[in-house]
């Protein structure tokens, strides 16, 4: 696995960016949107991170709702990935699956547990 930028969002409303490349980024892989990870991975002992979301090599975003790893074009009318221009208007969008894979290069990750400074 490449590199990975991960974006951390604190509980008092500041981002933290970071990339991980190599055996540190191993950790993530097979990970699905919503699941906490350690923050030991992360040399940050003693704080929980939730995955929120990210994004593919090609900036397409994963979507909690579709499963896998997998790029699709789906239906939406609402949600990640979808900007409404007019009231009820519905239209095919290629996403990314909720999960992990080597395709992954940006994910969004939030702390569950307050940073000590």
């Amino acid at each position: 696995m490449g590199k990975i930028k991960l974006s951390i969002s604190n509980i008092d409303g500041t981002t933290q960016n970071i990339e991980v490349e190599g055996s540190r980024s191993q950790p993530f892989t097979g990970r699905k949107i919503g699941d906490e990870i350690e923050g030991t991975i992360l040399d940050m002992p003693d704080i929980k991170f939730q995955i929120t979301g990210g994004s593919d090599k090609d900036g397409f975003p994963m979507r909690p709702d579709v499963h896998g790893g997998i790029r699709k074009r789906i239906l939406l009318s609402s949600g990640t990935g979808f900007n409404q221009k007019a009231k009820g208007e519905r239209r095919r969008k290629m996403i990314r699956g909720n999960t992990i894979t080597d395709d992954i290069v940006h994910i969004n990750l939030k702390t569950l547990t307050n940073i000590k400074k």
